[in-house]
């Protein structure tokens, strides 16, 4: 997972991990990214801490974190409850299936 710059800020199709460092249930939202990160081999989820981007979390409305921002064809898709691995898998799979056919 890597931190988000200025430039992807604005870039048209993401996957936005938004979290703050001090929260105990998005380190576990941490990890089930990471997992689907090793299992497809390869790094797609960017990462911002939400206190170090206000704008961005005005701008979005983003009401809480954890929250995986799906930023897809101008459409943007906020997920709050992760829930499982396989939970966050099928969400992928639905609106991202070709994330899972690299790896075929």
């Amino acid at each position: 997972m890597q931190g988000i710059s200025k430039e992807q800020i604005n870039q048209r199709d993401m996957l936005l991990f938004i979290h703050s460092p001090f929260c105990g249930t998005c380190h576990v939202a941490e990890g089930m990214l990471r997992q689907i990160e090793e299992a497809l081999n390869q790094d797609i989820f960017l990462n911002m801490n939400a206190s170090l981007h206000p704008e961005f979390m005005m701008e979005n409305k983003v009401e809480s974190v954890p929250c995986l921002l799906i930023k897809q064809n101008g459409n943007i898709e906020k997920i709050y409850a992760f829930h499982s691995v396989a939970n966050i898998c099928s969400v992928l799979l639905e609106r991202n299936p070709e994330l899972f056919s690299k790896n075929t």
